[in-house]
């Protein structure tokens, strides 16, 4: 019974395929079609709803548009940042009383001509040399000398007779020798620099001449180290 039922179904099969090729193509429910006919041409399904829309602003109008908004931004950063810096500067710039508290006054009248003082301004030993005429003689003619740093004598010593400077080496920041030295100024044995009477570099490593710290004269006899320079 099996195999007659199978034969029936066979039978069927085949008359089906044989009358599908009589008529040229085998069309099934969707729309796509196999042929074998090579003149038959594939429908292919289109999906207009998912294609993108293209947009309708004005191209010109959007690019003048994203350029203000970048325009605002930048230029409320500008402003945020000036707010910050200013706030920032404000609140650690010294005050007049931290600015008096860092000042330092030397009497004068206690260093002996041809003779040099070591005082302390924040922290910093300062030379102050209180010149014979004689010294004051020689740094001035040595003005035209080949200096490495070169500065005249008129502009390192408000009062010609006392010469201030800064007692740290320019090299590596070592203290130098007063009155020692090839030029009778001052001389830092670490690596050979020589300052002559002016305190300008004159020999060895040192690229630059000895500082000049901001100081006032309250009179003759009197000097403020640091503060506002008048």
């Amino acid at each position: 019974r099996t195999t007659m039922l199978r034969s029936v179904v066979l039978n069927r099969l085949q008359r089906l395929a044989i009358s599908a090729s009589s008529r040229g193509s085998v069309r099934f429910a969707s729309n796509f079609s196999y042929g074998v006919d090579e003149n038959i041409t594939p429908r292919i399904p289109e999906f207009p709803d998912y294609y993108k829309k293209q947009p309708t602003e004005d191209a010109d109008a959007r690019r003048g548009l994203n350029y203000f908004v970048a325009g605002a931004m930048g230029m409320t950063y500008a402003a945020m940042v000036k707010n910050f810096a200013t706030v920032y500067l404000e609140g650690i710039a010294p005050t007049p009383g931290e600015l008096a508290i860092g000042t330092t006054t030397v009497n004068l009248e206690q260093i002996p001509e041809g003779n040099t003082v070591t005082v302390t301004w924040r922290k910093k030993p300062i030379f102050i040399r209180h010149r014979t005429p004689e010294e004051i003689e020689r740094a001035r003619s040595e003005d035209g000398a080949d200096l490495r740093d070169p500065e005249p004598d008129a502009n390192r010593a408000k009062n010609p007779e006392f010469l201030i400077v800064l007692g740290i080496c320019t090299h590596l920041g070592c203290v130098p020798v007063s009155g020692a030295g090839d030029y009778g100024g001052w001389f830092c044995p670490c690596h050979g620099s020589h300052y002559d009477i002016s305190g300008r570099i004159r020999r060895g490593p040192a690229p630059r001449n000895l500082e000049i710290p901001p100081y006032t004269f309250e009179s003759d006899t009197s000097v403020v180290l640091g503060g506002e320079e008048k």
